[in-house]
C-alpha cells in the first residue's frame, strides 16, 4: 500500500508539466491525458503505485498546456521548453525526423520480445496486418524475438478455426518476409494457467467466486466485496477442485482476481480470470484438447501470465485495451513481476471497407455471401495477396502511419500508391480491351511489330504482335474518334471500322490508345470488385506468357494480377 498523502516533490512536479507540453506540441495542441501517464510510467517506474494521485495532477497539467496552445500558440510551448528542457523539445524533434517507427522505449538491442496474438477464429485480415508487421519490424530493428502466439481459450465467443493455425502462420511469413521466432498455442498450455491459479490461491489474491454475474455486478457498483472474497485459502482450493472436477456447471464459479472494490475504474475490481465453460458439447476444434479441460482462462489472464513466461519485453496494443493492461498490471503486482513497456495506437479507419469483423466475416462466408476467404471483396490478406497487394506494400503502409494513439481515417488510395511503387517498375504491360469493335488497318507493311513489355526495363524483354491478318480491337468508345495513335505503333485516320496508317511519327495531339490484334490475343475475363460486387468483364486480352500470379499493368486500366491464362483480376488503378 501507497502512502495516500503522498505529493511529488518540485521537480517531479515540474517533469509533469513539461512532458504536457511535450505531448501538446506533439498532438497539435490536444495532449492527451493517458498519453502522458503512459510516457510517464515507462521512464519513471518509481512512480506507478502512486497513479492515483498522479492520475488527476497530470490531467490538470494537460488542460493548462493545451489552453496554452489555443491561447498562445504552438511556439509559445516550444519557447517554454527552449528554455526549461530542452532535452524534451530534442527528444520530440528527433521523433518527427526518425524514419520509420518511433523508438522502443528502455529497449536494449538483442533482448526485444515482442508478440503478435491473434485469434484464429479465421485468417488475418487488413487489421491484423498492423499488429504482425509492427512487431515483427521492432524485432527486426532490435535484434529481437517475434512471438507468434494463439489467443485460443474462447470455445463459444469466439470459437477457433482448426484450418486457421496453418493459414496464419503462413500469411505472417508472408507479412513478415521472415518466420515468427516462437509459436505459441494458448490451448497446449491451460496446466500452465491452472499452476498459476495454485499460486493466486496460495497468495491469498485469487479466489473462486459463486455469485452469479448479475449479483457480482451489484457488488462492483456498490463497491462492497462480495461474500466469496473472505473465504479461506483451503475452502478456496475445495472449490477449485469443484470447479475442475465438473462439480460446477458453467456459471456456477469463475476465478476472481483481487483488487480493489474501491478503484474508480469498474473494470479492474476483482476482475475474473477463469471460467467454467461447456466443452462436452461444444469441444475445442483442436482433436488434443477437445473436451478435455473444463475451465478455460479468460484473455487478460491468459495474456498476461503468458506474456510474462514468454519474457515479453514490449506490448504494442489498441488503446481501446488500456483496461486490460491496468488489469494485468494489478495482477503483476501480486505476483512480484515486471510489466512489460506497453504502447498504444488508435484506431484506423479504410473509408471504403467500413466495419468488417473476422466473426462476421466467418459468419457470412458459412452463408454463402462470399466465396471464402480470399474473397476479393473483404479485407483478408489472402483477399488483398489474391488480387494482386504485396506484402512489402502492406509493411511500408503500416510503418508509415506509425504508432500513434490517434483515431485515423485513411483512403485505399493510400494503399495502393504504397502498392504501385512496389510492383510498377516491374510489372508487365498486357493490353485488356473491353467491349471490344474490330477495325481493319488499312496502309501497313509489316507482318509484325515489336513492342517493349515495359516501357522502363529493357530487362523484361520485348512483345511481338502478329499482324498477318491485319485486323484489330479497340474499345467501341474511342470508335467514335476520327483520329487515333494505336500505342507503341502509329497514327490512324478512322472511318467507320476501317483505320488507314499515316505515320509512325506522332502527327498531331490525336488520342492515344491500346489496341490488340486479332492473331495475338484471346477471349478473357477481367475480375473487378465495384461498389462491393464482383463484377466479371468480357473482352479480348493481349496474348502472353506471363506466370500466374504475377502482378501486370493493364493498358489505361490500372493494374492487375494474372490469375488464369485468360483471367485477370483487378487490383487497383
Amino acid at each position: 500500500m501507497f502512502d495516500m498523502d503522498w505529493s511529488p516533490d518540485d521537480e517531479t512536479d515540474t517533469m509533469l508539466w513539461h512532458m504536457a507540453i511535450q505531448n501538446a506540441i506533439e498532438y497539435s495542441g490536444k495532449a492527451a491525458p493517458g498519453s502522458v501517464i503512459g510516457r510517464l510510467m515507462s521512464i519513471r517506474q518509481d512512480l506507478r503505485q502512486y497513479g492515483k494521485v498522479l492520475s488527476p495532477l497530470i490531467a490538470q497539467k494537460v488542460a493548462q498546456a493545451n489552453k496554452l496552445a489555443s491561447d498562445e500558440g504552438l511556439d509559445y510551448l516550444r519557447g517554454i521548453l527552449e528554455k526549461e528542457a530542452p532535452e524534451l523539445l530534442e527528444e520530440r524533434e528527433k521523433q518527427v525526423k526518425r524514419e520509420g517507427l518511433p523508438e522502443l522505449p528502455n529497449a536494449v538491442k538483442g533482448k526485444v520480445v515482442l508478440r503478435f496474438a491473434p485469434n484464429p477464429n479465421g485468417p488475418l485480415s487488413f487489421g491484423h496486418a498492423r499488429g504482425i508487421i509492427i512487431n515483427g519490424e521492432y524485432a527486426r530493428e532490435y535484434d529481437g524475438e517475434l512471438i507468434l502466439r494463439f489467443d485460443d481459450t474462447d470455445t463459444t465467443v469466439k470459437p477457433p478455426l482448426v484450418e486457421a493455425y496453418d493459414i496464419i502462420q503462413h500469411e505472417s511469413e508472408w507479412l513478415l518476409g521472415f518466420k515468427p521466432h516462437r509459436v505459441v498455442i494458448a490451448s497446449d498450455r491451460i496446466e500452465e494457467y491452472y499452476r498459476h491459479v495454485d499460486l493466486m490461491i496460495d497468495g491469498d489474491f485469487g479466489y473462486v467466486c459463486q455469485c452469479s454475474a448479475e449479483e457480482f455486478r451489484e457488488f462492483r457498483v456498490s463497491k462492497t466485496n462480495c461474500p466469496c472474497r473472505k473465504y479461506e485459502v483451503n475452502y478456496n482450493k475445495q472449490l477449485w477442485n469443484k470447479m475442475l472436477d465438473g462439480t460446477f456447471k458453467p456459471g456456477d464459479a469463475v476465478v476472481r482476481v483481487k483488487t480493489d472494490m474501491t478503484l474508480k475504474n469498474p473494470a479492474l475490481r476483482d476482475w475474473p480470470a477463469l471460467r467454467i465453460q461447456d466443452t462436452i458439447s461444444n469441444p475445442h476444434p483442436r482433436e488434443n484438447i477437445g473436451s478435455k479441460y473444463r475451465v478455460w482462462p479468460l484473455l487478460d489472464f491468459q495474456s498476461a501470465v503468458e506474456d510474462h513466461l514468454q519474457g515479453v519485453t514490449h506490448i504494442i496494443r489498441g488503446k481501446d485495451l488500456m483496461d486490460s493492461t491496468r488489469k494485468q498490471t494489478l495482477l503483476y503486482g501480486h505476483f512480484g513481476w515486471e510489466y512489460p513497456e506497453t504502447m498504444y495506437w488508435g484506431r484506423v479507419k479504410v473509408h471504403e471497407w467500413g466495419g468488417f469483423s473476422t466473426s462476421q466475416m466467418r459468419k457470412d462466408i458459412e452463408d454463402g455471401k462470399f466465396s471464402g476467404w480470399a474473397d476479393p471483396r473483404l479485407p483478408t490478406i489472402a483477399g488483398l495477396s489474391g488480387t494482386g497487394i504485396q506484402a512489402s506494400a502492406l509493411r511500408n503502409f503500416w510503418i508509415e502511419l506509425g504508432v500513434t494513439q490517434k483515431d485515423i481515417a485513411v483512403p485505399l488510395a493510400t494503399l495502393y500508391s504504397h502498392n504501385i511503387k512496389v510492383i510498377d517498375d516491374n510489372a508487365p504491360r498486357v493490353a485488356f480491351i473491353r467491349d471490344p469493335v474490330e477495325i481493319k488497318l488499312e496502309g501497313i507493311n509489316e507482318a509484325n511489330i515489336t513492342i517493349p513489355t515495359h516501357p522502363n526495363n529493357a530487362e523484361i524483354g520485348s512483345r511481338v504482335i502478329d499482324l498477318g491478318n491485319p485486323i484489330v480491337y479497340i474499345e467501341r468508345e474511342d470508335l467514335q474518334h476520327s483520329a487515333l495513335r494505336l500505342k507503341e505503333f502509329g497514327d490512324f485516320d478512322i472511318d467507320g471500322k476501317v483505320a488507314t496508317f499515316v505515320s509512325k511519327k506522332r502527327t498531331d495531339k490525336r488520342k492515344i490508345i491500346h489496341w490488340v490484334s486479332q492473331n495475338s490475343s484471346d477471349s478473357a475475363e477481367l475480375e473487378i470488385v465495384k461498389d462491393g460486387e464482383l463484377i466479371s468483364i468480357e473482352g479480348r486480352l493481349e496474348s502472353h506468357q506471363i506466370k500466374l500470379g504475377t502482378s501486370v499493368q493493364l493498358e489505361r486500366i490500372g493494374y492487375g494480377i494474372v490469375a488464369e491464362k485468360n483471367k485477370v483480376i483487378f487490383t487497383h488503378n
